[in-house]
């Protein structure tokens, strides 16, 4: 429907267009319409005086107007057929786009499994961290870039456990080999809490319930911890070369790193399973 609106309105606008800016058309515009009115009203006169004859008198009519119009396209269609190029060519692209899933969290695509991350991780299991006291979460800066943050569920158990295994590992690799402190912020995530953070805008998520990995269990929000604080903020130039490095960690362990989403996520991962996500 939506679709229907949009071709129906660049036509409009493009045919206004048209008649301001080229004098020929609206001249032949007018001509047409004036001649339509005239044929209208002679029908409308002998209507009221033939009856039957008037209406196959119209139809005789419409269908000179229709012969008449299928001659003009014929004769002027590489014309026509630019201006409905550019006129629908717009609205056909996008429509096309729409269909595919620009949305965080929507592309249910499987990722090829990293057989040395599943052996590894078959051979080790890692433990959580221990959980970080509240009002790490509550401080003026971190409730400025993500309001809320203290109800969120970071409870370990509540993660597919290939996905907290996957994620733990990248914890390991942040502290072992580049010296950053990674913590837990946000994982798995209620549908009801999911809905109240998209009607906050799309500055938060563009993603309704059941529409991102974290109703599954199979995403999470990280941060950094520095000098027992919780450094969340993107104008932080150590923080920004954190994200870079655990968005590279990440994907070598095969999770999907929301840096590279139109809305960008630095700190979101997810694991991407085929048929987890509902269409």
């Amino acid at each position: 429907m939506l679709f229907l609106v949009i071709v129906f309105y660049l036509l409009v606008t493009g045919f206004a267009m048209w008649l301001l800016l080229f004098p020929s058309g609206r001249e032949l515009t007018l001509q047409f319409l004036a001649s339509r009115i005239s044929v209208l009203r002679d029908r409308w006169d002998r209507w009221n005086k033939t009856g039957d004859e008037v209406i196959a008198g119209t139809a005789s009519g419409v269908r000179s107007s229709l012969s008449a119009s299928i001659a003009y396209l014929r004769k002027n269609y590489v014309i026509t057929s630019a201006i409905l190029l550019l006129l629908v060519g717009p609205a056909m692209i996008a429509y096309l786009l729409s269909g595919k899933n620009m949305l965080q969290g929507f592309d249910d695509s499987e990722r090829v499994a990293n057989t040395q991350v599943a052996e590894l991780l078959r051979g080790e299991q890692l433990v959580p961290p221990p959980p970080l006291p509240p009002d790490m979460f509550t401080t003026a800066e971190v409730v400025q870039v993500r309001p809320m943050l203290v109800d969120a569920s970071r409870n370990w158990q509540l993660l597919n456990p290939e996905y907290a295994q996957r994620l733990l590992l990248v914890f390991k690799i942040m502290k072992e080999k580049h010296g950053y402190d990674m913590a837990l912020i946000e994982g798995y995530r209620s549908p009801e809490r999911q809905d109240m953070l998209a009607r906050m805008g799309g500055n938060v998520t563009n993603a309704a319930a059941f529409q991102s990995y974290h109703q599954y269990g199979l995403a999470g929000d990280c941060a950094f911890v520095r000098n027992g604080k919780l450094v969340i903020s993107e104008k932080d130039p150590w923080a920004m070369e954190g994200y870079r490095l655990y968005g590279e960690v990440a994907e070598s362990v095969g999770l999907t790193w929301g840096g590279r989403w139109k809305l960008m996520d630095f700190g979101h991962t997810e694991y991407r399973l085929a048929g987890v996500m509902k269409k």
